[in-house]
């Protein structure tokens, strides 16, 4: 078992990585002093590993149905309900057992059910192993996009057992390798050679992308800076995931969001040619799209414009500098309104390349009631028009 730290003062927690971890779990965790534990996992974790936990433990097991579509409010309803009639009280905690859907979920529920309650992630999948299960960041849906509801919230302790990768099917694994892959663009190109020329060695893949998160994490807590960098691939990623209704994992609309990322940097100045050839084989090499043809580019930057991190008038998102060295960059409203206009909606939405003329953002104080509002352009004369049949 090895182990890394998430430095953050008197919230700081610790990571470990190894096979066997959930046989230890009670052991683990009885150090944190929590009164008793609730799991969480979704119906197919809960029959691989949720159940023989809750048999070994004695710990109460609630169940959602999997997929992205259980990151709702009704399926965060009726889990802090279950919770409550479980009778958790602000002693106890939940662990948080199965993928990003289950920590994003399940770490919503714990952070606010009571105010709050103790958190454990236990990690199943490549993907949560390497990224979303550290951090603190859990998220619901709604229908205009991804991860818009959620709050910082850091577990207690992560347990990735890697013998939980076994039994995860192909598809899974591969969503998962675009996270690492991620890791070795922005900030490891030993690991992107790694990959290129040898075969897998989960443990130490994952340490190498954890101790890299950790870092940045116990940078910038609330993804105000650096740990931005993260979202490389995310900005684009995010909104083809939005659209795809599903079709798609994470993983697959990451890879093919940091190719975009790659062919948006080279049409605004930053030649990335030779790095979109080495991705496309890397991503290849590990069943990962390069892009995704059903989705047409108009509809899915529409949901740019709602992304989450956007800042008054302007959006960071993180580019790459060289291989294995990220950086991040300042969108203006100047390129917002590019992008508007690549929407292909024109005058009056009969299509064209002008929508917008130009485009003025101003912020200040208001109510959320004001938020939520619709400017409908038009002239004089289809104000006015009429006919005759």
């Amino acid at each position: 078992m090895e182990t890394l730290q998430v430095a953050l003062g008197r919230r700081s927690y610790p990571i470990y990585i190894g096979g066997g971890l959930l046989e230890r779990a009670e052991e683990l965790l009885r150090p944190l002093g929590v009164g008793r534990w609730a799991i969480v996992c979704d119906d197919t974790v809960a029959a691989l590993y949720g159940a023989p936990l809750a048999r070994r433990t004695g710990w109460p097991l609630v169940t959602f149905p999997a997929g992205e579509g259980s990151k709702s409010l009704e399926e965060y309803d009726r889990l802090c309900r279950r919770l409550v009639q479980l009778g958790l009280t602000r002693s106890d905690g939940i662990v948080a057992l199965g993928g990003g859907v289950t920590g994003d979920l399940a770490g919503f529920a714990a952070a606010t059910l009571l105010r709050g309650v103790a958190l454990v992630q236990a990690p199943t999948t490549l993907l949560a192993q390497v990224d979303s299960a550290v951090g603190g960041k859990t998220g619901l849906d709604l229908p205009e996009g991804k991860n818009l509801l959620g709050c910082f919230y850091q577990p207690r302790m992560v347990l990735a057992d890697t013998a939980c990768l076994a039994t995860l099917p192909r598809r899974q694994l591969a969503c998962g390798m675009a996270e690492v892959i991620k890791y070795g663009c922005i900030a490891d190109e030993e690991l992107l050679t790694r990959l290129e020329q040898q075969e897998p060695d989960w443990p130490r893949i994952i340490r190498r992308c954890l101790a890299c998160k950790a870092a940045l994490v116990a940078q910038d807590e609330r993804d105000e800076g650096p740990r931005r960098l993260l979202n490389f691939g995310h900005t684009f990623g995010h909104a083809m995931e939005a659209l795809g209704g599903g079709r798609y994992t994470h993983g697959e609309c990451v890879a093919a969001g940091m190719m975009e990322m790659l062919r948006w940097q080279t049409a605004h100045g930053s030649d990335q040619t030779a790095m979109l050839a080495r991705l496309g084989a890397l991503l290849e090499r590990y069943d990962l799209p390069r892009q995704l043809d059903d989705l047409p580019e108009a509809a899915w930057r529409q949901y740019l414009l709602r992304d989450k991190k956007r800042s008054g008038g302007e959006m960071t998102i993180a580019v790459l500098e060289r291989p294995g060295h990220g950086v991040l960059w300042s969108v203006t409203p100047e390129e917002l309104l590019e992008e508007i206009n690549a929407l292909g909606i024109g005058p009056q939405g009969f299509g064209g390349r002008t929508t917008c003329l130009g485009l003025s953002i101003e912020t200040a104080p208001t109510h959320v009631a004001g938020l939520p509002v619709a400017v409908n352009v038009s002239c004089h004369v289809t104000r006015r028009a009429s006919s005759q049949l």
